[in-house]
């Protein structure tokens, strides 16, 4: 690559880890700048992976207090987003990727919705229990379920993993938004290391893209847990679904 190239490259790495870190779309804007430069999109898709790890351990170590407050729910979160990854990567490998092409952008745009709602849904269950209900601080049968499936959906396809699995522990829990982003930016950083792994083997990354991606995801994902940490939780729920309706949008 020539100069410029490379620092487009570069750019849209810490752009990509910013992204990562709050409203975890950060493909969004990596993987078109990959195949704009003339990648093809399954290699842009490869290097794309390995080079937004950085990203996400930059984005461990910004929500590292959060990630320790959640306790127990954050060894979960690893355990069900490594192996739903694991299943993604075997279903993309082994189905086309029109199976999942039709449905995916309307369940970005269903969680969306939960992600927007969350407030009054939590209202309504808290009037329908009483105030009196323990706080959800454990993940129930159900909300493992749903975050397994979401590291399926992670490792198969990606693009929204983050906007689901906000609403999954928004939904499935009563931990502060500020915690449920850290958890997602974690749960973002497994899939992406089980992905990375698998897609060394079955395909050929462009190790020179993975590197200027790398250099920039881990500035900017540390830099986007420092914002994301300060942001209101009604800005960054709407960031959120801001970003999760773009991606549905951009998908259909």
């Amino acid at each position: 690559m020539i100069l410029a190239e490379s620092l487009i490259v570069l750019a849209a790495g810490l752009g990509a880890g910013v992204l990562s870190s709050t409203v975890g779309v950060a493909s969004l804007l990596s993987f078109p700048v990959l195949v704009a430069l003339g990648l093809p999109p399954v290699v842009a898709n490869v290097s794309n992976t390995l080079g937004l790890i950085p990203g996400g351990l930059g984005g461990v170590v910004g929500y590292r207090e959060e990630v320790r407050e959640a306790g127990p729910i954050a060894r979960v979160i690893v355990v069900v987003c490594a192996l739903g990854a694991i299943a993604g990567a075997a279903l993309l490998l082994a189905l086309p990727p029109s199976v999942f092409e039709s449905v995916v952008p309307w369940l970005i745009l269903f969680t969306c919705l939960l992600v927007g709602a969350q407030p009054r849904i939590a209202a309504w269950l808290r009037a329908r229990h009483g105030e009196a209900r323990e706080e959800r601080r454990d993940m129930s049968p159900a909300t493992t379920a749903c975050a397994t499936l979401t590291g399926v959906y992670g490792g198969y396809f990606g693009a929204g993993a983050g906007v689901m699995m906000v609403a999954v522990l928004g939904l499935g829990t009563d931990l502060e938004l500020r915690v449920v982003n850290g958890l997602k930016t974690l749960s973002i950083m497994v899939g992406n290391v089980v992905a990375g792994l698998i897609f060394i083997v079955v395909a050929d990354p462009r190790w020179d893209v993975v590197a200027l991606l790398a250099a920039g995801s881990v500035v900017g994902g540390y830099v986007g847990a420092r914002i994301g940490r300060k942001l209101p939780d009604a800005v960054f729920r709407w960031a959120v679904v801001a970003a999760g309706i773009t991606a549905a949008v951009l998908m259909l």
